[in-house]
Formats: structure tokens, C-alpha cells, sequence
């Protein structure tokens, strides 16, 4: 049996029963397409397959890299004062 690690800090991530929420994330938006196109058993199966390949992917980077990607790619843009533009590659004095 594996062992789980419980949060102990008050900086680590939100967890849903046993598992992150960055780690179920992937299973239950793959969950909601296939019941949008009505093949939830291969969409179940897909978001499994999608959620194993996240959590190796998550495990082989640094904390907080795909939080990272997604504002460095605009998809989840911040709106505080001393967040730059993520569009704005380029600072010139």
C-alpha cells in the first residue's frame, strides 16, 4: 500500500479527500467532455490515462511550474498591481 503525504504547511496544495486538486483536475475535465459528447467510458479512461501522465510530469518539475506556464502563456492572467503583463516579453528603460 502506498503511503499518502498530508499537507502539514499552510503553503501547500488544497488536497480533495486524499488526492491535490491539480491532480484531478485533468481527470474531471475529461470527465465533463465525455459526458458532453456522450462517451463518458473512454473519456473516463482517457482522463486516467491523462492524470497519470500529469502526475509524472508534475513530479520531474520544480513547485508551482504549471501554475507558471499557465500565466506565462496568458491562459490565467493575475489582475494585482505588481504583476506584469504576461504579454509583454520585453522591457525597454
Amino acid at each position: 500500500m502506498a503511503t499518502v503525504e498530508l499537507p502539514r504547511h499552510v503553503d501547500d496544495p488544497p488536497n480533495l479527500l486524499l488526492w491535490r486538486i491539480d491532480d484531478l483536475v485533468p481527470f474531471f475535465l475529461m470527465l465533463v467532455i465525455g459526458i458532453l459528447v456522450n462517451q463518458t467510458t473512454l473519456f473516463i479512461l482517457l482522463g486516467l490515462l491523462v492524470t497519470r501522465g500529469y502526475g509524472r510530469f508534475r513530479e520531474s518539475r520544480a513547485d508551482g511550474f504549471a501554475l507558471h506556464a499557465l500565466y506565462w502563456s496568458g491562459l490565467m492572467p493575475l489582475r494585482h498591481r505588481t504583476t506584469p503583463n504576461p504579454y509583454i516579453r520585453c522591457y525597454l528603460p
